[in-house]
Parts: structure tokens; C-alpha cells; sequence
């Protein structure tokens, strides 16, 4: 299912179940949401500190189910963080589903984006977040315009090297994000798959956050899970301006042990490039022509 095709001057709804920003950093990316030509709607909590760090879980997720019931948001928009699964219990998915509309994050949010999908159906996007508009890069806008206004598109278009580390072709259901996140969610009560249909994974991960012993970790969890059985290919995005040995070769044998193509890129995750991956479309992974083609 796809939510309808946002229109210059539509309504983002901005909320922030993860973490809590601040009213200055907000008003820099407002700025350039608007200068894009869209109108804004703030969550009526998300500058609060409730829990001393952030929102209290009841009103991260009064903010998020706002957006989901206002009739005048388009699209749902919010940041990452560290606390984004705390709210998956309190989503309203049935008027999402019956209503559906643009959704749109990264990193933490990777397992409100995944929850969303499994429950309702809805194509949702993974890879951009607000704060990507304070200093809008070309190649960014041109994956939001392409998927959110002109989609759906046919074929990831790239705007790095793709290093294969193990050849092949995949296909079916695309989903993916934040590898500790995926990890997480895996199993749970909140993301729900079909054991006898088969998945495209995609993961990113920076090395800010943790080294190549820590993705390892991520993967092994992953590779543990009933649904590792359902993966057919992995795409791995940003992990570091340079390429990091120890990572890549951690992909090949992720690759080489469930005979799966995978590939690494710079196109998305936590650097400079903000590719929009849907999450529940249809995909192709093909190493032989370094391509994700949409179905």
C-alpha cells in the first residue's frame, strides 16, 4: 500500500518520538522545509523534558498518533535518537492503516518504520530525517522528490562506488535500516514477517557509533533470528569516509556463509549521501549490474 504523492504545498508533521530537540535546531530545518515550499505542524510535547532527557513515553506517542489522526498532515516526519521503540505499543496502526499517509525517518526510528509496515501494510521510508533540511544536499532532495512526490520509483539511483563482496541476485521484500535496531526488532512482538516469503535486508551503521566488532555483533544477532532463513541479498550502507577492511570482509561472510549477494555502498546511512530506501516495496538486488531495482 502506498500513501498518496505529496504536492508543493503540503503539510509535514513533525514530531520526535526519539529524542528531544531543541526549539533552535528545529527552526533551522523548518526553514528549509519551508523553503522547499511545504507547510509545517509541530507535535504539541516534543520540546518537552518530561523524563529529564526527552518526552515522557505518553506524550512521544500522543505526538506521533497527533499526526497520524490530523486530517491536514500529509507526511509524517521525525529524527532518530535513542528511544524510539518505546512508543510501539501506543501507535495507532489501524487509522494509519485506514488513513495512510507519508512516513519518513532514519537510524533509531528504524524499528517504528519496520512496525509500521508489518502492521499495516504501508510503504514507508527509511533514510532521511528534518534535520537533513538545515543544509539540503542536491542528491538528498532528489530522493525525496522522487519517491515521496513522482514515486513510486522503479530503481535505486546511486551516487557512490558499490563494493560487492559477494555476487549474486536477490529478490523480495525490502526492508531493513539501523543495524542495531534491525537486530532488536527481530523476533518481537512489534515486526511481523512471512516465513515463506523472502526479504531484501538492508542495514547501515557508522563507525562513531561502534566499531566493526560491534556491526559484527548486530549481524550474528541477525544471522541467529528465524528470519535470516527469508533474507535473499544485503545492501550495507555508510559506515565510514574511508573503506574499512574489517567491516567489508565481515559482509563477505555474512554473504558467503547464507550464499546471498551483498553488497556495501555510501548511498545511505549516517554521511553526507540520504538515498530513501521503501521499506515494503518489491525489490531486486543485482550485483552484476550494481543495481536495487524496485518490482
Amino acid at each position: 500500500m502506498l500513501a498518496p504523492n505529496l504536492k508543493k504545498g503540503a503539510v509535514i508533521g513533525l514530531c520526535s518520538p526519539s529524542s528531544k530537540p531543541s526549539p533552535e535546531g528545529a527552526q533551522k530545518y523548518m526553514r528549509g522545509l519551508k523553503r522547499m515550499g511545504f507547510e509545517i505542524v509541530e507535535a504539541e510535547n516534543m520540546y518537552k523534558d518530561t523524563d529529564g532527557y526527552l518526552p515522557s513515553i505518553a506524550e512521544r506517542a500522543a505526538d506521533f498518533n497527533q499526526m497520524i489522526h490530523d486530517p491536514r498532515v500529509d507526511m509524517i516526519f521525525f529524527s532518530g535518537g535513542e528511544c524510539g521503540p518505546e512508543i510501539l505499543p501506543y501507535i495507532d496502526y489501524a487509522y494509519l492503516k485506514a488513513h495512510p499517509k507519508t512516513v519518513v525517518s532514519y537510524s533509531d526510528s528504524t524499528s517504528i518504520l519496520n512496525a509500521i509496515w508489518s502492521k499495516t501494510g504501508l510503504t514507508v521510508y527509511y533514510g532521511q530525517s528534518p534535520v537533513h533540511f538545515k543544509d539540503l544536499r542536491q542528491y538528498d532532495w532528489e530522493h525525496f522528490e522522487k519517491h515521496l512526490m513522482h514515486g513510486p520509483v522503479d530503481k535505486h539511483f546511486a551516487n557512490s562506488d558499490w563494493h560487492v563482496q559477494y555476487a549474486g541476485q536477490g529478490s523480495g521484500t525490502l526492508v531493513g535500516g539501523y543495524a542495531r535496531n534491525v537486530a532488536m526488532m527481530l523476533d518481537g512482538p512489534h515486526f511481523s514477517y512471512d516465513p515463506n516469503e523472502k526479504y531484501v535486508l538492508f542495514l547501515e551503521d557508522h563507525e562513531k557509533f561502534g566499531g566493526p566488532d560491534y556491526v559484527s555483533a548486530m549481524i550474528s544477532h541477525i544471522e541467529q533470528s528465524n528470519f535470516i532463513h527469508c533474507v535473499t541479498g544485503l545492501i550495507f550502507g555508510h559506515y565510514s569516509t574511508t573503506l574499512n577492511e574489517h567491516l567489508l570482509a565481515r559482509l563477505k561472510r555474512f554473504g558467503e556463509k547464507h550464499q546471498v549477494p551483498v553488497v556495501y555502498c555510501d548511498d545511505f546511512g549516517h554521511g553526507v549521501n540520504h538515498a530513501i530506501l521503501p521499506i515494503g516495496r518489491k525489490a531486486v538486488l543485482d550485483t552484476e549490474k550494481c543495481e536495487l531495482r524496485y518490482e
